[in-house]
């Protein structure tokens, strides 16, 4: 079984307001990635804001939101988690499709990953440590394997990035 993660707690600074109310094609973009995420997971939580926050705490990036459903999908009996930030604009029909077996990421969206519950131990183990948390020094201490998909996502964390990925939706 797996659960589906909208990562949803950033700051949206560069965007200058909250993106995941911004409209893509008609929706938010929250709303389009937890639809992306039902037509491939058995269930979708929302991580950063309302009922799951962010783990050990808000203002960890990605990995906290990571932490987060990691811990709920083991709670849960989840096997694994898909996970994507919610400023993707959606994720492909076959991006669970691509990324299995887990642990593997989306070599330039690594927030897009496929994620094992039993990596929750070594993640908060990194999370307590000093060191610099990137999502990649993650994957590859976990043995993650980095995949390049075969319909590329938005990446969307300014109002450009925006009209551009409505631009390539509305195919101009």
């Amino acid at each position: 079984m797996i659960l589906g993660a909208v990562l949803a707690g950033g700051q949206s600074s560069r965007f200058g307001s909250d993106k995941a109310l911004a409209a893509l094609g008609g929706q938010t973009l929250l709303a389009r990635a937890v639809a992306s995420l039902e037509a491939q997971c058995d269930d979708v939580i929302v991580v950063g804001r309302g009922d799951v926050p962010d783990r050990p705490r808000a203002g960890m990036g990605p990995l906290g939101g990571i932490n987060a459903a990691l811990h709920q999908a083991q709670a849960q009996g989840y096997a694994s988690v898909l996970t994507c930030g919610v400023d993707c604009g959606g994720l492909g029909s076959e991006t669970r499709a691509e990324l299995t077996p887990a642990p593997a990421y989306v070599a330039d969206q690594p927030v897009i990953g496929l994620w094992p519950v039993s990596a929750a131990p070594a993640l908060d183990a990194f999370l307590a440590t000093d060191t610099k948390h990137s999502m990649r020094a993650f994957a590859e201490m976990i043995g993650a394997r980095p995949v390049t998909l075969s319909a590329k996502t938005a990446n969307i964390n300014t109002r450009e990035d925006l009209v551009s990925a409505q631009e390539q939706h509305d195919g101009h």
